[in-house]
């Protein structure tokens, strides 16, 4: 089988310290089972905006945490890829600009589609598609952070891909309310003619 990628749920947004030390081990120890798996990618977050230090400090820290990673992942041959999850990585221009400030070519962008909460998601998708090391398919996108969710565009969505020349893996991460079971053939069944 085949592993496209792996995930972490780590939490880079805890300031300088223990705490934050304790992370990137965490987080350096699955980049090494990563590799064993033989998967090309692990996702990362920077974290959640702490409401107990400012927002510059928890930056900051995790801008450290995501370098000192991305070296790890350098020598075991593992892309790091930074979701756009809310948090310091909430809009497109703050994962760009976290990515941009680690300057490794180790960091990239795990593109998850529905997870821009703004006027226009599909342009917050198209910024970050040429930094993208994997995407996440969602069928659902939201306009606003507590608005009504509406179904994806996949046609315009995979339009976007194309022309931000993305050659990586799409997975289908499906979290809506209909029966998975029902929902999900019908979605691969959609997407994979647009993607072939």
């Amino acid at each position: 089988i085949g592993i496209s990628g792996v995930a972490v749920g780590n939490n880079f947004a805890r300031g300088r310290g223990a705490a934050l030390d304790a992370e990137v081990t965490e987080v350096n120890r699955w980049i090494d089972r990563t590799a064993l798996l033989g998967a090309p990618h692990l996702r990362v977050f920077a974290g959640p905006v702490p409401k107990d230090l400012p927002a510059a400090e928890a930056r900051a820290g995790c801008v450290e945490a995501l370098a000192e990673c991305a070296g790890h992942a350098s020598g075991r041959g593992v892309m790091l890829g930074l979701e756009n999850h809310g948090g310091l990585a909430a809009t497109a221009e703050a994962v760009l600009d976290l990515v941009a400030a680690v300057d490794s070519p180790w960091l990239g962008v795990n593109l998850d589609t529905g997870n821009f909460r703004t006027a226009d998601p599909y342009a917050a998708v198209a910024r970050c598609v040429p930094w993208a090391v994997n995407v996440q398919y969602k069928t659902e996108i939201q306009r606003q952070p507590q608005g009504p969710k509406e179904p994806a565009d996949p046609r315009r969505l995979v339009q976007i891909l194309r022309q931000g020349n993305y050659q990586g893996t799409v997975v289908l991460e499906y979290e809506a309310a209909e029966d998975p079971f029902t929902a999900v053939p019908r979605h691969l069944a959609e997407l994979r003619p647009l993607l072939g």
